[in-house]
């Protein structure tokens, strides 16, 4: 009867969650079909017609050989045919289509790993509401796909490393980041075990695209030759230089918004170096780490793709997701203290909705408007940053030295009062 009982009350509890994610979704849907009008440029365009004519292209027996918004890893290109796989839709039709049930799946996963020992239903509700805030955008860029890959060796990470290590290098090689979520693996031979099937997916991923269709590593000089986004961080320079005289532009570049003109190289450089910095910081964690708990290797991944986001270059609406994704495998464990820059991170992807698109003319001309919300969204990743590089530090290096210096305090405490007869039971004798 008990088990009836909570089996019941179980399942009650999801209608809440289900039922939220279901109007939420519907929302986006009639967001991205334009049945609802969002201010600001057209959500949709990247689909229809970036993502459709690098479609046409592949289709053809060749990657985007001579386009250099094409700047993504090979693999990318299954994601891009995938909406072949749905004929009876147009293009745009099929890619929402899909990138719905990739939310669903990693909804899903969440909702399922919640409802286990030792886990909560914390993260679910993260995702619920982070992919809910971003608006459209999630749907109308393939970030979704390959968060859900993320999330999943993430999620599976504790009862097979090698499954984690599997889906981070297929990740790679859809969107480079997902190799970060490997930093906190445990020493050892679960590092082992998921590194290497990471190298070994990744590299055998990476053969079969070069083999598949020529011009697959043409992505990397497309890449490198990327300048300053005006959503970076380091883009906080020009906006407020522009103020006061500085001579350059914003300009289509490469794909996307950039600034262009003096000190804009030098900015791009640093944000190079500040991006090595950080991965030092990282090394040097890994190597004074001594305790690992269930929540460590989301935890790690969390901060270590909220820093590659904060110092990149580029800082585009849809990378949100990466961090409401990690962020939310955070939450599912207990034993994870990220909730504070999890909930700075929502905060700063319902301020990212308004960046982009809503006010992102604002954004481009560097007025007062432009300038607050991108400062006000920017502040806040990276109060998260520093808040969970602090979590990170204190719950696997700082706590486990102080335990083990206490009981080597207490030990020396007993053997001086043993050799002064202090510690003897019932005290001295006469």
């Amino acid at each position: 009867m008990t088990t009836g009982t909570v089996g019941k009350g179980s399942r009650a509890g999801l209608w809440l969650p289900v039922g939220l994610w279901g109007l939420t979704r519907v929302l986006l849907l009639l967001c991205v079909f334009d049945v609802v009008e969002v201010p600001g440029p057209d959500i949709a365009y990247d689909v229809e017609n970036i993502y459709r004519g690098w479609y046409e292209v592949l289709r053809d027996g060749t990657y985007p050989l001579d386009d250099i918004t094409w700047q993504y890893p090979p693999a990318a290109a299954l994601v891009m045919l995938a909406p072949g796989l749905l004929p009876f839709l147009g293009y745009a039709s099929a890619f929402f289509v899909l990138a719905l049930l990739c939310d669903a799946l990693v909804f899903g996963l969440l909702l399922y790993t919640g409802r286990r020992a030792g886990r909560t239903s914390r993260g679910a509700w993260i995702w619920l509401a982070g992919v809910a805030l971003l608006g459209p955008t999630a749907y109308a860029r393939y970030d979704v796909m390959v968060t859900a890959v993320a999330v999943a060796g993430l999620l599976a990470a504790g009862r097979d490393p090698r499954v984690l290590g599997a889906l981070a290098g297929l990740g790679a090689v859809l969107k480079v980041w997902p190799a970060l979520v490997l930093a906190g693996t445990p020493k050892g031979r679960a590092t082992f075990r998921s590194w290497s099937a990471a190298a070994g997916a990744a590299a055998g991923v990476l053969l079969l695209c070069v083999l598949w269709k020529p011009g697959a590593l043409s992505f990397l000089s497309f890449q490198r030759d990327r300048g300053t986004e005006v959503e970076s961080l380091g883009a906080t320079v020009f906006h407020v230089l522009r103020h006061f005289g500085w001579e350059g532009e914003v300009r289509m570049n490469y794909g996307s918004m950039e600034f262009l003109g003096p000190y804009v190289s030098a900015v791009s450089t640093a944000a190079m170096a500040v991006t090595v910095a950080v991965f030092g910081w990282l090394l040097l964690w890994r190597i004074r780490a001594r305790r690992f708990v269930s929540s460590t290797v989301a935890d790690a991944a969390f901060v270590a793709v909220l820093l590659f986001t904060l110092t990149s270059r580029v800082l585009s609406p849809q990378y949100m997701l990466w961090l409401i994704g990690l962020a939310a495998v955070c939450l599912v464990f207990r034993s994870s203290r990220m909730e504070r820059p999890a909930h700075l991170v929502v905060w700063a992807t319902a301020v990212t909705q308004f960046e982009f698109p809503v006010w992102f003319w604002h954004v481009t001309r560097s007025d007062a408007l432009g300038m607050a919300v991108l400062f006000t969204r920017n502040g806040l990743l990276v109060a998260a940053a520093v808040l969970a590089c602090r979590i990170l530090w204190r719950q696997t290096v700082t706590e486990p030295r102080l335990a083990a210096a206490v009981p080597a305090q207490a030990s020396r405490t007993e053997r001086e009062g043993a050799l002064s007869g202090s510690g003897r039971r019932g005290g001295p004798r006469p």
